[in-house]
């Protein structure tokens, strides 16, 4: 099984990089990610990879990070989504707002990303809810870059925020924004809604 693979980046076009690692070039179908974070052609890479084995073929994906190559993983087990669809939807969200939409329900910010509709957004969060809640307790800390002791308060704002119909980027820049000078859940939910208003 390939972990991730280290090399001499010689091509990137499109979704697609090319790492050269012991004379061999491997060809990566990358997230968005993983691409905007590459180093320029003729520097060393490192892209954390899954191989898809099929009937047709073989492909590689690749990944920024474990913590997105284990979100693919997942997403790759819900009924109606495969490498593909889940490479669309780790490149159409970052992978703090998919957790966090996923853990609280939001179909419609997930629909909203190109090629899902309602109901696989529906299958997503039915299926995956529990086990990205397992995996990510401090995933509103991450979304927002807050201390963990005020996880809740981070993550019942973005929800107070999202009833009012603000999208979850949205919610989650203005409370990232008014963190600092905001000791309370009301603070936090009021000073984000000025900044939102500007």
């Amino acid at each position: 099984m390939l972990s991730y693979i280290k090399g001499i980046l010689t091509g990137a076009e499109g979704s697609t990089v090319i790492i050269e690692a012991g004379g061999i070039g491997y060809e990566i179908l990358a997230t968005n990610s993983a691409i905007v974070n590459l180093p320029p052609i003729g520097k060393e890479a490192k892209l954390y990879v899954f191989l898809s084995v099929k009937e047709d073929g073989m492909s590689l994906y690749g990944f920024r990070s474990p913590e997105e190559k284990n979100m693919f993983s997942k997403l790759t087990t819900v009924s109606g989504v495969g490498p593909k669809l889940a490479m669309s939807i780790l490149s159409g969200m970052d992978l703090s707002s998919l957790a966090l939409c996923i853990i609280t329900g939001d179909t419609r910010s997930i629909s909203r990303i190109k090629g899902i509709g309602k109901k696989t957004a529906e299958r997503i969060i039915l299926e995956l809810k529990e086990k990205v809640g397992e995996d990510s307790a401090g995933v509103a800390a991450d979304a927002v870059e807050i201390p963990s002791g005020q996880d809740k308060d981070a993550m019942d704002a973005i929800t107070a925020l999202r009833a009012l119909g603000i999208s979850m980027q949205e919610a989650n820049n203005a409370v990232k924004a008014v963190r600092g000078r905001s000791s309370t859940i009301e603070e936090l939910i009021t000073n984000a809604l000025r900044s939102l208003n500007g």
